[in-house]
């Protein structure tokens, strides 16, 4: 083969990812650096597939290289897959205008691919994908003039790739500590081994390859690092506009975490960061462009799971449930987040946008925020990482009545099932904090050794003993997201009404009742919580509110003074939640004894 066309480009790219996804549960295993969240592998594998997916042939080879440049770019995942889509970006560049790609264009592109890689990132570490790639590029300058056609030049190529890659242990710390070479260098080699096994091959009816020709020393078990993970999320987002910067990207969001990567062009830029505040991350760089997609990944729970995993069980549920940080950490409750649609990008709730940021930017807004359910390809994602490390799986969904997200799990909890694994979903009919109590009495659960039917019987027995109160302060928020009509709204605004919002035994919204002002809505919920407690018990309680830490606070006095004890926990409401109640709104959720 002397040349490759825009077909044979395609293929090869087809057989390089399908011998990455097979090597995908190794990768995971080895993958120590930066953070041991044992997920490199699944990244290579998202970014891949995007090319086999979204990429097309067409007859000359550069058109087809400038559409696997970009489906690369548009669905890079994590550090090696960001690296991996600017080193293709960076080939797609040094490649010119050419029908097919010789052997001489070949070597040329990937030499002018090593800059444009090493570029993307902030800080560039030795001993990484990124030694990988140098070495290989160097390895072909010096072979080009003395092969004949593209197999010839791998095959004199890769003996580099696994020199370089056996050698990133004596690059990097730790990778020597925990005995692996690095995972993303690894998932480069066998990238490239696909790719060359097609070139041998020559036919793309023919893409099922044998077992690794090479065998490196892996340790089957997943390799732990001796660090500490500094900053939490693992954060990324897709910018389009125009002339973009890359350098001034980088100067802005130099103080907000480690392992940054800006990677693409003037009109289109991934961007990969490690930070403690996704947030804020999102808000600053929302002033450079138009962000079209986000993605955050929770790299502490990834790592607690692989290594420190506290019970057999996975228990999972959504943003919608109310439940502060330390307790999901406590508890090992994995939540999945919904989303917040708003200004054509899907924000993800509780990490890139939180309800104490979502109403300073509202009344700026032309246009209302909506909610969405979770992606379906995150949620399945997501069951793909816990089915690797639990026996079954609970999922403890806000009310159908309220979300699709219920359905969202069902369907991509399917595929599992079909294989054989446990995945029970549960519709709590319930939102917000008694949802979230029911998700906390479930772990405890769980933690305390009960078995899976067991917990899945008292997870019924705690939705059917939970309620929620809650004290809307302004129905202008309702009115803007559409929940209730403008006439009600204005009925309301010159009656100076008040509602409290319950839900009814089906998950549905209902107004429990009306007042004239916010301490008679205090007053009304006092009385309703007073005779629960008198007639049944409580058993747990919490108080939510939305940007209303004083009205909590109220809250917690008065219901600490009638039970005997303070509220389990005390927090701010998610932002989907905080778009529909308003501004001001408190409330109290129970479970009765």
């Amino acid at each position: 083969m002397k040349y490759l066309d825009g077909k044979a480009l395609y293929y090869a790219f087809v057989s390089g990812a399908n011998e990455v996804t097979r090597q995908r549960d190794t990768l995971n295993k080895i993958n120590v650096f930066p953070i041991a969240d044992g997920d490199t592998g699944s990244n290579l594998v998202f970014t891949l597939r995007a090319i086999v997916e979204e990429a097309g042939i067409a007859e000359s080879a550069k058109q087809t290289m400038d559409s696997i440049s970009d489906a690369a770019l548009v669905g890079a995942r994590g550090n090696s897959g960001i690296i991996f889509a600017q080193f293709i970006r960076g080939m797609n560049v040094g490649l010119g205008d050419v029908k097919d790609i010789s052997v001489q264009d070949f070597v040329d592109a990937a030499k002018r691919a090593v800059p444009y890689a090493y570029g993307a990132v902030a800080n560039p570490t030795e001993g990484t994908i990124l030694t990988v790639m140098h070495d290989w590029a160097e390895a072909l300058g010096g072979l080009y003039d003395r092969v004949k056609d593209f197999e010839d030049l791998f095959a004199q190529s890769m003996d580099a790739v696994v020199a370089s890659l056996e050698d990133t242990p004596n690059r990097l710390k730790v990778l020597k500590n925990a005995a692996v070479v690095d995972s993303g260098a690894k998932g480069f080699f066998h990238f490239l081994e696909g790719f060359y096994r097609f070139i041998q091959q020559g036919d793309a009816s023919e893409l099922v390859v044998e077992p690794d020709s090479i065998v490196l020393d892996v340790d089957e078990h997943y390799a732990i690092a001796d660090e500490d993970i500094p900053f939490r999320y693992c954060t990324e987002a897709l910018l389009t506009g125009q002339d973009l910067q890359s350098d001034a990207i980088k100067a802005a969001l130099a103080g907000f975490g480690d392992s940054l990567i800006v990677a693409g062009h003037e009109k289109k830029i991934r961007v990969h960061m490690h930070t403690n505040d996704p947030e804020a991350f999102m808000l600053r760089l929302r002033s450079f462009g138009s962000i079209t997609q986000q993605k955050v990944d929770d790299m502490q729970r990834q790592s607690d799971v692989i290594h420190r995993r506290k019970a057999p069980i996975a228990l999972v549920t959504d943003s919608i449930a109310d439940i502060p940080q330390e307790v999901l950490d406590q508890e090992q409750i994995h939540m999945q987040p919904l989303n917040v649609m708003m200004e054509g990008s899907a924000y993800v709730d509780r990490l890139t946008i939180t309800s104490s940021t979502i109403y300073t930017l509202l009344d700026a807004m032309a246009e209302y925020p909506t909610s969405s359910q979770p992606n379906g390809k995150a949620v399945e994602a997501m069951f793909g990482f816990l089915v690797q490390h639990y026996e079954s799986i609970i999922v403890v969904s806000v009310a159908q009545g309220l979300s699709g997200t219920f359905q969202t799990f069902t369907n991509a909890a399917k595929r599992f099932q079909d294989q054989g694994v446990r995945i029970d979903i549960v519709d709590s009919k319930l939102n917000s904090g008694a949802q979230g109590l029911v998700v906390v009495k479930a772990a405890e659960a769980i933690l305390a050794g009960k078995d899976h039917d067991t917990v899945l019987g008292m997870i019924d027995d705690f939705i059917a003993k939970s309620k929620i109160f809650v004290s809307v302060h302004t129905l202008k928020y309702m009115l803007r997201s559409g929940r209730v009509s403008s006439a009600m709204a204005v009925a309301a605004k010159v009656l100076n009404l008040k509602p409290v919002v319950s839900l009814d035994e089906n998950g549905k919204g209902s107004i429990f009742g009306k007042a004239f002002s916010a301490r008679g809505n205090t007053k009304l919920i006092q009385k309703s919580v007073k005779k629960i407690h008198s007639d049944q018990g409580i058993e747990d309680y919490c108080i939510v509110h939305a940007s209303a830490p004083e009205r909590a606070a109220e809250y917690a006095r008065i219901f600490t003074d009638m039970t005997g004890r303070e509220p389990k926990y005390i927090m701010d409401v998610s932002a989907i939640t905080a778009l529909s109640a308003g501004i001001g709104s408190t409330g109290i959720a129970l479970i009765t004894r």
